[in-house]
């Protein structure tokens, strides 16, 4: 049976709508296509060249761009290139580039440019720019759309810069933007990255106490089993660090019959004095001192 032209056409949609691809068969489409559907990431980087050369699409093409290269490990080329064409972008796309690059100096190692552009797009929020004076903005996450409000970017942002000062083995700072974070908007996650701070600084009982927060639910999103493995594994880690009591060396002696003796000797030396003699001349002792008397 022949199908019609509406049958056909329901199947492109729902074929757009499976693979989350958009219609159309312009530059950034093939890109998307390239990287969701044939799986190829490589050509969807060059195909997201040609997007953003033709203006097709450039905000959307230049984030996709730096994802895909980033999977690649290209994340160096992925800066230069958000840097160089960021201005083809409009104003709404700016802050989304933002996170882009952070994670991009992430994936990179660049600590210091991470912790700068933390900063700035902090004192963003301090003046009430984020989000192009919204409360809240939309964000989308392994496929689903989510709203963001202006206080959980605040702690996100605080949480990233922590984990910066962190790798610079700043513990201190790093505490400190924790604990703001944690204040702001609490999470499993970042108590995890805060015991891990505490540990590094040996303070293991504020650690310990940090991470049984997670481990007993005290805390929105403990309930995740890798926050939960998580807590356990540093546990386990700081236990490993604490300092061991310092046993007798039992004179040195091996589990033998030295080592008994060993005892022997221990144990003389920290029981009440007694005779060493055997009971029966004990016994003659005492009766030779009262004829004496």
């Amino acid at each position: 049976m022949k199908k019609g032209p509406s049958t056909s056409k329901k199947e492109k949609e729902f074929f757009h709508v499976i693979h989350k691809v958009p219609c159309g068969d312009s530059p950034y489409v093939r890109a998307k296509h390239a990287q969701l559907v044939q799986k190829d990431p490589e050509a969807a980087v060059v195909l997201f060249w040609k997007a953003i050369n033709a203006g097709d699409r450039v905000d959307s093409a230049l984030k996709d761009m730096a994802v895909v290269m980033k999977q690649l490990d290209r994340a160096e080329e992925a800066i230069e290139a958000v840097k160089s064409f960021r201005g083809l972008c409009s104003k709404s796309a700016q802050e989304s580039l933002d996170n882009v690059l952070i994670d991009l100096y992430k994936k990179c190692g660049k600590v210091e440019e991470q912790i700068e552009l933390i900063k700035r797009k902090l004192r963003l929020i301090y003046q009430g720019e984020v989000f192009n004076g919204k409360p809240t903005k939309t964000a989308r996450s392994h496929g689903k759309k989510f709203q963001v409000s202006v206080k959980q970017e605040t702690s996100r942002l605080l949480g990233n810069l922590g984990w910066a000062y962190m790798q610079k083995s700043n513990y201190m700072a790093a505490e400190v933007v924790y604990q703001k974070a944690q204040m702001i908007d609490p999470d499993a996650n970042k108590a995890c990255n805060m015991g891990l701070c505490l540990i590094n600084q040996a303070r293991y009982n504020e650690a310990r106490k940090v991470l049984e927060d997670v481990l007993q639910g005290r805390l929105p999103g403990s309930s995740d089993s890798k926050s939960m493995k998580r807590a356990e594994e540093l546990l386990v880690e700081m236990e490993s660090k604490l300092p061991r009591p310092v046993l007798p060396d039992l004179l040195g002696l091996n589990l033998d019959d030295d080592f008994v003796k060993g005892l022997e000797l221990l144990t003389d030396e920290w029981a009440p004095l007694r005779s060493k003699r055997l009971p029966i001349f004990e016994e003659i002792s005492q009766f030779r001192d009262q004829l004496a008397c």
